[in-house]
């Protein structure tokens, strides 16, 4: 099983965003919704458990396994989150950074995460590369959950010990894992601090953020780019660029 999950892997991150970061936002979105069609602050305040249509831009995505991924996607407005999309390989592979869809799926919120599930989806005419939206005054603040799930920069933050032995990183949540598993790092700013993880899933090892991260210490002091992922009502952002100061 782990050797099949490792060919899939490396296949699926030819496609990933992590090779190269941000590309500086290019774009040919246009601001009008189509028929039916939610803004972002509609989507925002619908009900969870509700059905939810919007029109959104394909940013990164998580391997494809079992005729399903993870995609981040955003526009001009706002991020949505689509987890566990039932998708074919073909389709996957069809779903190139930038590529306009059209989604319709369930709003529903995982340890304070919002995400779309159950959604189906059909390819629109259009392309949009999101910016980073810099964060980094705003972490910490009630302001930052404005942008959760998008790509953002968080500048000058600090390394700390990740673990009672002074680990600068973690493979996996709780230390249980071994090079190749998600990476985790707990890093801080003004006097605040927060965790953020590399997953495997989005970055490989093979990918420079992922090394990276495998290469901290306590104290160095590095910007991040990132996906703004919540879990518990606190942003564990996924980190696809660490640059060192």
């Amino acid at each position: 099983m782990k050797k099949l999950f490792a060919i899939l892997l490396v296949a699926c991150m030819a496609v990933s965003l992590c090779a190269c970061s941000s590309n500086g936002g290019s774009d040919d979105a246009a601001d009008v919704k189509g028929e039916g069609v939610m803004t972002y602050a509609e989507y925002m305040a619908a009900p969870l458990d509700s059905e939810v249509t919007v029109e959104t831009y394909v940013q990164a995505k998580e391997s494809w396994w079992d005729n399903k991924a993870t995609i981040y996607t955003q526009d001009k407005e706002g991020a949505y989150f689509l987890y566990d999309l039932p998708i074919s390989e073909e389709d996957y592979n069809k779903l190139t950074p930038g590529t306009k869809i059209k989604v319709t799926g369930y709003k529903t919120e995982y340890s304070s995460q919002i995400e779309i599930i159950d959604a189906t989806f059909e390819i629109e005419e259009g392309s949009y590369i999101a910016p980073a939206f810099d964060a980094t005054s705003i972490l910490g603040t009630d302001e930052i959950k404005n942008h959760m799930t998008q790509l953002v920069t968080i500048k000058g933050l600090t390394i700390e010990a990740s673990d009672a032995n002074g680990a600068p990183f973690l493979y996996n949540w709780d230390g249980s894992g071994s090079d190749g598993d998600h990476v985790y790092f707990t890093a801080s700013l003004n006097g605040q601090s927060y965790s953020f993880n590399v997953r495997t899933y989005l970055c490989g090892p093979e990918t420079e953020v992922y090394k990276a991260a495998t290469t901290l210490n306590v104290g160095d002091v590095v910007d991040v780019e990132c996906y703004l992922y919540y879990y518990t009502d606190q942003p564990q952002p996924r980190v696809i660029s660490i640059t060192k100061k």
